[in-house]
């Protein structure tokens, strides 16, 4: 376990492979941004009007936090993890309520036969993720890495 907690290759892989889905993810979701805001006012939680602007917010917001991550900049992590709560707290909501819907998370199916299998698949998924994340902090915690600051990602090393 301290070999996991210490590694620095795994450290580096958690954070471009969780980073990197956030950034596909909401990079498909902007690519039909109405097909999102259809999905987003299935889950009755917002008004249509609100899902419009949040069909463009969530994903804008997915590949900022995805980036953070992945550059391993102060902020990214805990952006990351406020948002899959935020999801995983709404697809529990689909659950209680029976509603077999897509959940939007890579953008909206062209066709029946790449439809998600529903909400119960998307929040093991978010689990799974947040479990790296945790992994991740322990990491920070434990063996030392610490994340840049955005000032610092962009200084000249001369």
């Amino acid at each position: 376990m301290t070999r996991l907690l210490t590694s620095k290759y795994v450290y580096l892989a958690l954070r471009l492979i969780i980073g990197l889905l956030f950034v596909y993810a909401g990079a498909l979701k902007l690519s039909n941004p109405e097909g999102f805001a259809v999905t987003i006012n299935i889950y009755g939680l917002t008004t249509w009007r609100m899902s419009g602007v949040l069909s463009y917010v969530i994903p804008t917001v997915e590949i900022l936090a995805g980036l953070g991550l992945a550059l391993d900049v102060k902020g990214g992590l805990a952006l990351v993890v406020a948002q899959l709560l935020g999801f995983m707290a709404v697809l529990l909501y689909a659950l209680h309520l029976g509603l077999d819907a897509d959940c939007g998370c890579f953008g909206t199916p062209k066709n029946t036969d790449n439809a998600p299998t529903g909400p119960l698949v998307a929040f093991l998924r978010d689990a799974a993720m947040l479990a790296g994340c945790a992994l991740i902090h322990l990491q920070r915690r434990y063996a030392g890495f610490r994340p840049r600051s955005l000032t610092r990602l962009f200084r000249s090393t001369d």
